[in-house]
């Protein structure tokens, strides 16, 4: 299954009172693991930058200024999005500011059905403790040194590992990579097949047999049992 984890950065947190996109990062992932396709862009806000947003991800009005509008990135956007769930922390605070640029530009909004929230996903898994993206990094042991700013793009890519564990599916493709290493092994004759010293005794008496002869013979010559039976000369020597 195709799933696109994304995250956004603003000038602020209300895109009712006039904040705006600057940043959108995407990574693809398909049955949970990275394909390596990654969307992203810096987006002019058309208005300036508070000193507090620049102090989370330290993009300026001077370096967006130069950078296209929502309008002109929003086609390259929508395609590679395309219909697939979108994977985010904190969902609802990504999807009001794209809905809001969307909604600016007369086009469709993305309905609330496609989104995985892993911000609840975490809280149900972890109860109680705090589960910024930081704190789960920290809590899966996922190298997050370099993240010394928010980026859009980065806290995708270490959002999509965080992802991973925090569903179970790196420990899923862990025990399938061993179990197909052991098949490989197996079928290359590499692990020598244990052999019983001795056989195990029959468990079945003779009298059972008989009986069991017995009443496949009031089955008649037509039952299906007779064509998984050894012919009559290959039986008396059996027999004998």
């Amino acid at each position: 299954m195709r799933e696109i984890v994304l995250d956004t950065e603003t000038t602020g947190l209300d895109p009712l009172r006039g904040d705006r996109l600057v940043e959108i990062g995407c990574v693809e992932i398909f049955n949970r693991m990275p394909t390596g396709q990654t969307y992203h862009v810096y987006i002019n806000p058309e208005r300036d930058m508070p000193a507090e947003a620049f102090a989370v991800h330290g993009l300026s009005s001077e370096f967006l200024a130069t950078k296209p509008l929502f309008h002109e990135v929003a086609d390259d956007f929508l395609a590679f999005i395309g219909d697939a769930p979108l994977v985010i922390h904190n969902a609802s605070f990504d999807i009001g500011f794209i809905n809001a640029e969307l909604d600016r530009i007369k086009r469709a909004a993305i309905p609330r059905e496609r989104l995985v929230d892993t911000l609840l996903l975490a809280r149900r898994k972890h109860p109680g403790v705090s589960n910024r993206l930081d704190d789960l990094c920290s809590r899966y042991a996922i190298d997050n040194s370099h993240r010394t700013k928010h980026g859009a793009l980065l806290d995708a890519e270490l959002l999509a590992e965080v992802y991973v564990d925090l569903v179970g599916a790196r420990q899923s493709q862990l025990l399938l990579a061993s179990d197909t290493e052991e098949i490989r092994v197996s079928s290359a004759g590499d692990a020598p097949r244990r052999q019983r010293p001795v056989p195990l005794a029959q468990r079945i008496s003779e009298a059972e047999r008989e009986a069991h002869r017995a009443f496949i013979a009031t089955l008649g010559d037509k039952a299906i049992w007779n064509e998984y039976l050894p012919a009559p000369a290959a039986l008396a020597a059996a027999q004998a």
